[in-house]
């Protein structure tokens, strides 16, 4: 960053620097994902349902923070498209319980792929060990533990 960039008061914040480095992520990412037909939050849903599925729809809401409005669009989408199944939760029958089906197992695997791609080409800049460090300082400063 040279002397006479503009705004260099805000070029110098960290959290401007981390937004401008999220946002070319999720732009990667997104076109990536697009490519096989999916947008950012099937993405999210799809493999969260692979990680705690069956799930009552209710819990995999809340474990990715989605509105549950918004949470029964994407489901909709991902099952007319027979990536997901709802069907009533064992456990709780009003509940509904959401399953990722063959197929939208095969396609997460796809997307995965193409989501790893991205992220490796948005930290192309760095070696091995600055990635390293760099994803040890995201998960600081994150609040998150990985």
């Amino acid at each position: 960053m040279s002397a006479s960039a503009p705004l260099p008061a805000i070029r110098s914040l960290p959290s401007w620097l981390l937004g401008r480095t999220a946002a070319r992520g999720r732009a990667l990412v997104a076109e990536a994902l697009a490519a096989e037909g999916l947008k950012m939050w099937d993405h999210v849903v799809l493999s969260a349902v692979s990680d705690l599925g069956p799930v009552a729809q209710a819990e995999l809401g809340r474990s990715i923070r989605l509105d549950p409005k918004d949470l029964v669009g994407v489901l909709n989408d991902l099952q007319g498209a027979g990536l997901v199944l709802r069907e009533p939760d064992p456990r709780d029958r009003r509940k509904n319980a959401v399953s990722i089906t063959e197929e939208g197992a095969r396609l997460l695997a796809r997307c995965e792929r193409v989501a790893r791609e991205a992220n490796d080409a948005l930290l192309s800049p760095l070696s091995e060990a600055e990635r390293k460090q760099f994803m040890g300082l995201l998960i600081r400063i994150s609040g998150t533990d990985g």
